[in-house]
């Protein structure tokens, strides 16, 4: 599938009355500290992610971007509002329940990679199963490792591995179980532009051929234009939407976004 065929698959997603969000967040605040010293990270956030889309986030440094992942992804609690996973409310399950929705429900990839340096590549990507006592399906487990092209790399421990198949080991794992979300925070941060376009083409294609949804927090303008739409964030709120990006395009908002007076920095 395309990406503007994807684009406009999600659209029409969008318009079915019967189908709800992935996630979403619904007049979402968090505020760091208090009184005169007090932070406003997201300032009144709502916004939805459908399935089967790929969106990126993007601001400046402070805007807020990192807090509304870590608030998406139950790694944070927002101030108020509220974040849903389906129909789950996050901000009214207890540290059990959302362990659980941490564990079966979304997936995590790190610009640092979080890999075990003593389990092999294969070893890593089932952890998340393993310790939830689940048996991988084998079948999706197959096509996720070709996919990333690491089959003749599962014996290897992440010392022996390059940075970029590091990172691709990260993003076997956050897809093996199949969750609702894959939250990808910088995932291309620490990878040169060929490793790092070698794990965004990944994403894009675990979205495109896959039905997955992704969330990406990036400051790549390049990483940005794998995705079907971006969301701009500045000083805690988002400012603009783009569908159908491209580098030059998403570049251009950038650099109005950077050229705004800049606010407190908090929360990325």
């Amino acid at each position: 599938m395309s990406h503007a065929a994807t684009e406009s698959a999600a659209t029409a997603v969008q318009d079915d009355p019967s189908l709800v969000p992935v996630a979403r967040a619904v007049d979402l605040h968090k505020v760091y500290g208090a009184g005169d010293t007090s932070v406003a990270a997201l300032d009144g956030v709502s916004v939805d992610f459908w399935p089967g889309q790929f969106t990126a986030i993007m601001g400046p440094s402070g805007s807020g971007k990192s807090t509304l992942m870590h608030c998406l992804a139950a790694l944070d609690s927002p101030t108020a509002g509220a974040v849903f996973v389906g129909d789950a409310d996050l901000t009214r399950l207890g540290d059990k329940e959302l362990t659980r929705i941490r564990r079966d429900r979304i997936g995590f990839v790190f610009q640092a990679f979080n890999l075990v340096p003593t389990l092999t590549a294969l070893e890593n990507i089932t952890l998340p199963m393993d310790i939830a006592g689940r048996t991988p399906n084998q079948a999706w487990l197959d096509t996720v490792i070709d996919t990333v092209g690491l089959r003749n790399r599962l014996e290897h421990k992440p010392s022996q591995l390059s940075g970029g198949q590091q990172q691709r080991v990260a993003c076997a794992r956050a897809l093996a179980g199949r969750p609702d979300i894959v939250f990808a925070d910088e995932p291309t941060g620490n990878l040169d532009s060929v490793a790092g376009a070698e794990v965004l083409g990944f994403l894009r294609r675990s979205v495109s051929e896959f039905g997955q949804t992704v969330v990406m927090v990036t400051h790549d303008p390049n990483a940005a234009g794998y995705a079907d739409r971006v969301l701009f964030l500045a000083d805690g709120r988002i400012v603009d939407e783009m569908a159908e990006p491209t580098a030059d395009r998403v570049l251009d908002k950038m650099k109005h976004l950077d050229a705004r007076p800049a606010a407190a920095e908090h929360g990325g």
